[in-house]
C-alpha cells in the first residue's frame, strides 16, 4: 500500500466539512482536546449518518462528562479496554490511538507493557478454553 493511500474510500478533508459534519468535526477536536480530525472520523464521514452514530456512541462512552454522564470507569480503564478489544482484533489504527490516549493520560512504557501482556495472557487463556470447549463451572452473582 502507498503511503497517499489511507483507506479504501477518500477521506474528507477537514477543510471539506461542512454542515453537521463540519459540527461534528468541531465537537470531535473539542471533545478529544486536540487540534485536528484524526483520519477514522473523516473517513467515516464519506456517510454522515454512520459518524454522527458512531461519534454519538464514542462521545457517551468514551467522554461521558462531555453529555454530561458519570462514568463508573475512570477515562484510564475505558481506554485500558478499548485497547485490549484493539489489540485483539488487530486494529493498527486503534492500538496507536488508543495507546496515544493512555500515554496523554499519563500511562508510562513499563504499564502499556503489563497491560499488553494481560491482553496476549487471556487471548491465550481464552483460545485454550474454547479450543477444548471447557464448560463454565463458575457464576458470577446475578444481583
Amino acid at each position: 500500500m502507498t503511503e497517499d493511500r489511507i483507506a479504501t474510500v477518500k477521506p474528507l478533508e477537514e477543510h471539506q466539512a461542512t454542515g453537521p459534519v463540519a459540527t461534528i468535526f468541531a465537537d470531535i477536536k473539542q471533545t478529544k482536546k486536540i487540534d485536528f480530525v484524526p483520519a477514522l472520523w473523516r473517513t467515516i464521514a464519506t456517510n454522515h449518518t454512520q459518524l454522527e452514530l458512531v461519534w454519538k456512541s464514542v462521545k457517551t462512552l468514551m467522554h461521558p462528562e462531555a453529555v454530561g454522564r458519570v462514568s463508573r470507569l475512570d477515562p484510564q480503564i475505558r481506554e485500558i479496554i478499548a485497547l485490549a478489544v484493539s489489540a485483539t482484533n488487530g486494529c493498527a489504527y486503534c492500538v496507536n490511538s488508543h495507546t496515544a490516549a493512555l500515554r496523554k493520560l499519563g500511562m508510562d512504557q513499563e504499564t502499556l507493557g503489563e497491560v499488553m501482556a494481560i491482553v496476549g495472557l487471556f487471548n491465550m487463556t481464552n483460545s485454550l478454553a474454547n479450543g477444548y470447549q471447557v464448560e463454565p463451572d463458575i457464576w458470577p452473582p446475578q444481583d
